[in-house]
């Protein structure tokens, strides 16, 4: 039987701007995904608490906000804090090129800049979840 992949799309902080976060959420739901989209406003430990509840093999954060390099490795933290390291996060958002390497560093999967077509980000969370949905 083929598990569904399982997608938890946040907004982080206190930015007002979710038109990306909801195509990116239509694309990978039209494409199958699951994707439980937690809204505006979401504070780090609402993302985890939610990616855990819902057992997602991913935790995708857009950020517009600037506040990329805090809400990321947040995230990232608390995930590892919960025992649920295996739970990939990748974003996107308005993130300067010399932040991109920096968070990779930290443990985010994968950055995807504005313009980049829906398409990649599907095919992208596809190859990365052979071997990670979780069951």
């Amino acid at each position: 039987m083929h598990q569904q992949i399982r997608i938890v799309m946040a907004k982080p902080g206190l930015d007002g701007h979710d038109r990306g976060a909801k195509v990116v959420a239509r694309a990978l739901r039209d494409a199958g995904m699951e994707v439980v989209y937690t809204g505006l406003h979401q504070t780090p430990e609402q993302i985890v608490n939610t990616a855990i509840q819902e057992d997602a093999a991913f935790v995708g954060l857009s950020i517009l906000s600037g506040a990329h390099m805090t809400a990321f490795p947040k995230v990232i933290e608390l995930l590892r804090e919960r025992d649920a390291a295996d739970i990939e996060v990748f974003g996107g958002g308005i993130i300067p090129e010399a932040d991109i390497s920096p968070l990779k560093g930290l443990g985010v999967a994968e950055i995807f800049t504005p313009g980049t077509p829906t398409e990649r980000i599907v095919e992208w969370v596809r190859d990365r979840a052979v071997g990670t949905v979780r069951s």
